[in-house]
C-alpha cells in the first residue's frame, strides 16, 4: 500500500515539475510574440559592434620589436614572426609578421599581452573569402586600416538591443542622440575610480577621528 501511494506521489510530483517547467517555456515565447520584428537589411544596414568586439587584429609594423610574446601566449601558436638578428646592433630585425585568420580563434591574448601595443582588435567581421589561403594576412594586409560601420556612408549604422535606450527594442526608430540604457566601459570606470576616491576619503577621516579621540583621551 505504501510503495503504491509513493509510486503516485513520484508520478504528481513529475507532473507537476514537467507542467512548471513548460509553463516557464512558454511565458519566454508569449513574451516574445508581443514584440515587434527587428529586420537588418544587410549589406544596407549594419549593427554597431560592442566597444570590446575582437574582430580583425590591426598591426602596426613599427612598433613591433620581434619579441615573440604574442607566439607564446596564443593558445596554438598561430602568428608567425620572421626576424633575424643585425650582428652590428646585436638586435633582432622584423622581416615579415602574419597572421592565419582561417585559424585564429580570436582570443584577444596576443593583443593584451603585447609590451609595445603593435596589436590591437578592431570591428572588422567581413573576413569570407572563397579561398582559405587568402586569409593569411601578411604586415602589410595586418597593417592596412580597419574599416568602421559608423564611417561608410553607404551603410546604415543601427545599435544593437543591449545598446539602445531603455524600453526601446527596434533600432530604426530611435534617434541617433539618444542615450542608451547602460553606462560605456569608460564611464563606469570613471564611478569606480570616483568610489574608491570617496572610499579613500572617508576611510582617512575616520582614521584622523580615532586619532584625535585617542589624543583627547589621554
Amino acid at each position: 500500500m505504501f510503495g503504491f501511494l509513493k509510486q503516485v506521489g513520484d508520478y504528481t510530483r513529475d507532473a507537476v515539475d514537467a507542467a512548471r517547467n513548460l509553463t516557464q517555456g512558454l511565458a519566454v515565447t508569449f513574451d516574445h510574440m508581443k514584440r515587434r520584428p527587428v529586420t537588418v537589411q544587410y549589406p544596407y544596414e549594419k549593427l554597431i559592434p560592442s566597444e570590446r568586439y575582437r574582430g580583425r587584429i590591426h598591426y602596426e609594423f613599427d612598433k613591433c620589436i620581434a619579441c615573440e610574446v604574442c607566439v607564446r601566449v596564443c593558445p596554438i601558436n598561430l602568428p608567425v614572426v620572421d626576424w633575424v638578428m643585425n650582428k652590428a646592433t646585436k638586435k633582432k630585425e622584423l622581416r615579415n609578421y602574419s597572421i592565419d585568420f582561417g585559424v585564429c580563434i580570436f582570443c584577444g591574448n596576443c593583443v593584451e599581452y603585447c609590451p609595445t601595443n603593435c596589436l590591437s582588435m578592431t570591428e572588422e567581421y567581413e573576413l569570407a573569402a572563397f579561398d582559405r589561403h587568402s586569409l593569411n594576412y601578411d604586415n602589410v594586409a595586418l597593417g592596412r586600416l580597419p574599416t568602421s560601420v559608423t564611417t561608410d556612408p553607404s551603410v546604415l549604422p543601427l545599435r544593437e538591443l543591449a545598446y539602445l535606450p531603455a524600453g526601446e527594442l527596434d533600432p530604426h526608430v530611435v534617434d541617433p542622440d539618444r542615450p542608451r540604457a547602460g553606462q560605456r566601459p569608460e564611464q563606469v570606470l570613471a564611478a569606480m575610480k570616483s568610489a574608491a576616491a570617496l572610499t579613500t576619503v572617508d576611510a582617512g577621516e575616520s582614521t584622523t577621528a580615532s586619532t584625535d579621540r585617542k589624543e583627547g583621551a589621554e
